[in-house]
């Protein structure tokens, strides 16, 4: 039986993962989404990048789970690839789903070269959050206006600091058991640092003709990819 802990990208809680849950569960398996501090129902709590991934290193632990899947989307690849090497024979495999991946000492915003004034601006002028999105930063990314409507509906402030401080690694990223789920309306092709570890043995690519946000888009789908994840590596 597998364990699935799945954490959101940026604004988001464990209720994005609504539509995902079903299908997980009806193929028998343990299913934890988790919404880290300061965000959705723990707005309010104070957090670093490290809170979040002592935040599911936590999960893990506090459930006493084994055999478990770690799904980080987005913002969330970053502390979900740093408790991916802390929880030890514990993780099965890692599914990073169109996400940020973490490197030591660099930060979300490191990967953002062009616009990491824009984002570190926008947290200063927001008393230290990242602006939640609105309608039209979900433009082209294949959610209907009910999607669009409950996602923005549903999105807290982002505490800015886990998109400012740097990530702590003591191993390589390539040797964690891992899938790479690209979807091609928000960018075709994985970020260069992707694309790196995806050549080697222990890194797959699965790609979705879907936007940014595929628990929303594509949940059924999603939930498909995850399932077939789980079992790369029984």
């Amino acid at each position: 039986m597998t364990q699935f802990v799945l954490v959101a990208g940026a604004w988001l809680g464990s209720w994005a993962w609504r539509d995902v849950e079903p299908d997980l569960r009806a193929a028998g398996h343990g299913v934890h989404p988790l919404t880290l501090s300061g965000l959705s129902d723990k707005r309010g709590v104070a957090a670093g990048q490290q809170t979040h991934v002592q935040d599911v290193v936590d999960e893990v632990e506090r459930r006493g789970l084994r055999d478990v899947v770690l799904v980080g989307h987005s913002y969330s690849g970053i502390p979900v690839g740093q408790a991916a090497e802390r929880i030890g024979d514990r993780l099965a495999h890692v599914v990073f789903v169109d996400s940020s991946v973490p490197a030591d000492g660099e930060s979300f915003v490191s990967g953002w070269p062009d616009g990491r004034a824009g984002v570190e601006a926008a947290i200063a002028a927001s008393g230290g959050f990242w602006p939640s999105p609105t309608a039209a930063d979900c433009a082209g990314q294949g959610l209907t206006e009910e999607q669009i409507a409950r996602f923005v509906g549903g999105s807290t402030p982002h505490p800015g600091a886990t998109l400012t401080e740097p990530a702590v690694l003591a191993r390589p990223l390539s040797l964690l058991p891992a899938t790479y789920v690209k979807c091609l309306l928000d960018w075709p092709e994985p970020g260069p640092e992707v694309a790196e570890l995806l050549t080697g043995e222990r890194w797959r690519l699965v790609t979705m003709d879907t936007g940014h946000w595929p628990m929303f888009s594509q949940p059924r789908e999603l939930a498909r990819i995850l399932l077939d994840a789980a079992g790369t590596d029984a």
